[in-house]
């Protein structure tokens, strides 16, 4: 079993002085501490900083980063580092609260903090915790989840071992609950078939509820070696953190899984490429907390439900479908339909691989059951068009029906380039309608779930 981990929030009131300034600016700080393991007061833990800065008439930055030492006894202080931007420069926060035990309040509560700048003092100030109002928030905030990718989970590494004719995804979707918006983001490696150096690429979309779909485009940008992630000048997609620029956007989120992996490939196809392509979810539920600023619009983010997924392998299918559908109480279903390129496959109806996770067990057991069927179960069938496409089959004495709905308004064109040059389109909606029902044998087909999803399924149809 996987280790639990800490999550809390932190929210700071104070001033600051900056360098060159005679007079205070009020100063907020909202964070997010993520460690890997317990809190317990006897020993150092660190934890992963992100939140927000917000200086008045100077800086509003949400991506800010850093690191907190909590070492309330060994070292008897909470010492917080994070870098965040002001005016173009990156600034660097350190201050530390200095554990008293003959004035516990004072000390825990109160952080003198310097600002600097390339080692030079630009600043400096105190924050403090405003216990009457924050004290309730802050202790009911604690969580204490799993880790996000137990001992037995996909590697952070990039998969791609640099051999040509590869592509290599890491992509997030997600809606906003306030607002129904839907957010893609979108980080590729392109290993040419001809040899030629690996490029990066990408891009940003949101799909409003009220206008048009909008996106921009990063990259391409020559690929480096990575020791775990997608990491560019413009874009980095790391485990439990999401920052970028594309045109017009700018985003900057946390990440924080709410479940285990989930392979909708066989599990082996990850470390054995001997299918065309392999998908996983390391992070199959997840809510993320940040901004997406686009233009003079910017949207705010807290625990927007979602998932983050990987996929290696030789280029896009002939023709695919793909869901991600959030049922709601933990429930999940990811469907991935496609007719392979490659010769004496690319003959076949497509071959589906549908994950259902629900009340915290995987249907079917094994992935490889919806795409061949055996064992007086047939093969699951997809019917794939536009607007709408259709999956369905049995397994055990269980069977499915997913109807999925993409509205030509709410649906994105954009074009893929294969490591062989080749070109396809996708069709990608964040703003779906999906209907999952689920039946189960008891002397006849009974409804055993059924789940109507408007404007929050998450899907794509793609072509050649």
């Amino acid at each position: 079993m996987s280790p639990r981990g800490t999550v809390f929030r932190e929210t700071m009131l104070g001033r600051v002085r900056l360098a060159g300034e005679e007079n205070d600016r009020p100063v907020r700080l909202d964070l997010v501490a993520r460690a890997d393991r317990v809190l317990l007061p006897h020993r150092t833990t660190r934890a992963r900083l992100t939140g927000r800065i917000r200086i008045a008439g100077r800086a509003d930055d949400s991506g800010i980063e850093g690191e907190l030492e909590i070492s309330p006894l060994a070292r008897r202080r909470i010492r917080y580092r994070a870098g965040f931007d002001l005016d173009g420069r990156r600034l660097l926060l350190d201050g530390w609260k200095s554990v008293s035990f003959t004035r516990p309040l004072t000390s825990m509560t109160v952080l003198p903090y310097t600002l600097y700048e390339d080692g030079a003092r630009a600043g400096a100030g105190t924050l403090r915790f405003p216990l009457a109002t924050g004290l309730l928030p802050f202790l009911a905030g604690f969580r204490f989840p799993r880790t996000a990718v137990p001992a037995d989970g996909p590697d952070p590494a990039p998969r791609w071992d640099g051999r040509p004719g590869r592509t290599e995804v890491w992509y997030t979707t997600l809606t906003d609950p306030a607002t129904g918006t839907g957010v893609w983001l979108h980080h590729e490696v392109v290993a040419p078939s001809d040899g030629s150096p690996a490029y990066a690429h990408g891009w940003a979309a949101l799909f409003p509820e009220d206008g048009p779909v909008q996106h921009a485009r990063f990259g391409p940008t020559p690929w480096t070696a990575q020791s775990h992630g997608f990491r560019t000048e413009d874009a980095r997609a790391l485990p439990g953190r999401l920052t970028g620029s594309a045109g017009p956007f700018r985003w900057a989120l946390s990440e924080e899984p709410q479940g285990p992996p989930l392979y909708t490939f066989p599990r082996w196809s990850w470390r054995h490429p001997w299918l065309p392509a392999a998908h996983l979810l390391p992070a199959a539920r997840a809510h993320y907390t940040g901004t997406v600023r686009h233009g003079t619009g910017e949207l705010r983010l807290t625990d927007a439900p979602g998932a983050s997924a990987r996929i290696y392998g030789h280029g896009n299918a002939r023709r695919w479908a793909w869901l991600h559908a959030d049922l709601g109480g933990g429930d999940v279903l990811e469907i991935v339909a496609a007719v392979s390129m490659r010769r004496g496959l690319d003959g076949l109806p497509p071959l589906v691989f549908l994950r259902l996770r629900h009340h915290g067990r995987t249907w079917p057991r094994r992935a490889e059951r919806s795409a061949v069927g055996w064992a007086g179960m047939g093969r699951f069938r997809a019917d794939i068009g536009l607007p709408r496409w259709r999956v369905g089959g049995r397994a055990g004495l269980q069977r499915i029906r997913v109807t999925v709905t993409q509205p030509p308004e709410r649906t994105l064109a954009l074009d893929y380039t294969d490591p062989d040059g080749s070109a396809a389109v996708c069709r990608n909606s964040e703003r779906a309608d999906a209907e999952v029902h689920l039946e189960r044998w008891r002397g006849g087909w009974r409804t055993q779930a059924l789940w109507r999803l408007s404007g929050t399924a998450h899907a794509e149809v793609g072509e050649r």
